[in-house]
């Protein structure tokens, strides 16, 4: 009895007794009244175990069923839906400045100040930049006293020469010295005027090259100013395609670093193929007064025909499109029940950032775009 007494107290008093006190209730009170006084201890004890083995086996059983359900897995996905484009190859191109000028000391120096900056726009005669000048200022101070003693002399000597007293190869020696001092100050005052370097043209700063206390060498570049008033658009043609394309072909161009679409004007056509990849270079003109489009920046290029005609396609953001290991292509697509289902697809071209789906899915369907790394077939998923 003492043992019954130990377990009518855990079960009334333990907290998990509130969980199983409805079903329970009935059963231990109709025990104790009726069968225990009948029960010898040695059976009680028996009974005793085999009554608390069972309860936590109910116990445990049914907190693995509470605690086996899995968590949907959170994703992010598209409703794919059908977009219209105007058929016809799409190229990449690369922005290029109309012209670019590379400004340079013409002797070798020190660089004492640099005034601009790269992206600077700067006006044709503008100073950009200064050498260390005293070397040519002492060139010219002696170059400026050779010539007052050149046309001393010449002053001099002409009242002899007028007076008929100095030889004649003498006074042309001394017409010839002058001559020299003349031509030596003149070149000292272009060094000097060299030490400072102008804008020969208007622009932009593209790049610097050289700063202060730098050595500038003849004809290195200090800074380059380029023209983006109008710009170029440099594309690679395959040759079986440049036959296609004339001076007036007109284009499209869309450039996403600036979210814009500009029309291309003239064209040129370059006439010798690159020897590895049988391309030919063309330029395509855009004009560019607000100087949005930079060199360097990626366009995609679409040359209109008369034949163009658009088209109707479905297309998925690259990251959708995932490839099994024998290389086949697949999508990730959630069912109206939130279930993920691998489904294949097959793809045509890629344009920006999506591919076209040619086979696979249909206008309406969701599929998983980010965190798909975790599905598996089946998975619940939340969007």
């Amino acid at each position: 009895m003492f043992y019954l007494d130990i377990f009518m107290f855990f079960l009334f008093y333990h907290p998990i007794w509130k969980v199983y006190e409805e079903k329970l209730n009935m059963f231990i009170v109709l025990f104790y009244y009726t069968f225990v006084p009948k029960i010898k201890q040695n059976i009680m004890k028996k009974v005793l175990i085999m009554v608390i083995g069972s309860w936590l086996l109910i116990v445990g059983c049914s907190e693995k069923k509470q605690t086996g359900v899995k968590a949907p897995t959170r994703v992010c996905t598209e409703i794919i839906s059908v977009n219209s484009q105007t058929n016809g190859q799409t190229y990449v191109g690369i922005v290029e400045e109309r012209e670019a000028t590379a400004v340079s000391f013409t002797s070798m120096g020190v660089v004492k100040r640099v005034l601009v900056n790269e992206g600077q726009m700067v006006s044709k005669g503008q100073l950009i930049a200064e050498m260390d000048d005293t070397q040519a200022h002492n060139l010219l101070s002696g170059a400026e006293a050779q010539m007052a003693q050149a046309n001393d002399a010449l002053e001099r000597y002409k009242m002899l020469h007028d007076a008929g007293s100095l030889p004649e190869v003498q006074w042309v020696e001394i017409q010839s010295k002058v001559a020299q001092a003349k031509s030596q100050l003149e070149l000292s005052r272009k060094n000097l005027a060299d030490c400072r370097l102008i804008a020969p043209v208007s622009g932009i700063i593209g790049r610097k090259m050289l700063g202060a206390g730098e050595t500038a060498m003849p004809s290195q570049a200090v800074v380059s100013i380029l023209d983006i008033s109008s710009v170029k658009v440099k594309v690679s043609i395959p040759e079986s395609e440049i036959g296609d394309i004339s001076t007036n072909t007109s284009s499209i161009i869309k450039v996403e670093a600036i979210n814009g679409s500009f029309s291309g004007g003239a064209i040129e056509k370059g006439v010798q193929a690159d020897a590895l990849t049988h391309t030919y270079d063309i330029r395509i003109h855009v004009e560019n007064s607000e100087r949005k489009l930079l060199p360097g920046m990626v366009a995609s290029v679409q040359f209109t025909t008369i034949q163009s005609q658009p088209t109707r396609q479905l297309s998925v953001p690259v990251t959708a499109v995932q490839r099994k290991a024998d290389g086949s292509l697949f999508v990730w697509m959630v069912d109206n029940d939130s279930t993920a289902h691998r489904t294949p697809v097959t793809t045509d071209e890629t344009i920006g950032n999506r591919i076209v789906v040619v086979t696979g899915i249909s206008d309406g369907n969701r599929v998983v775009t980010e965190g798909y790394q975790k599905l598996s077939e089946g998975t619940k998923v939340i969007y």
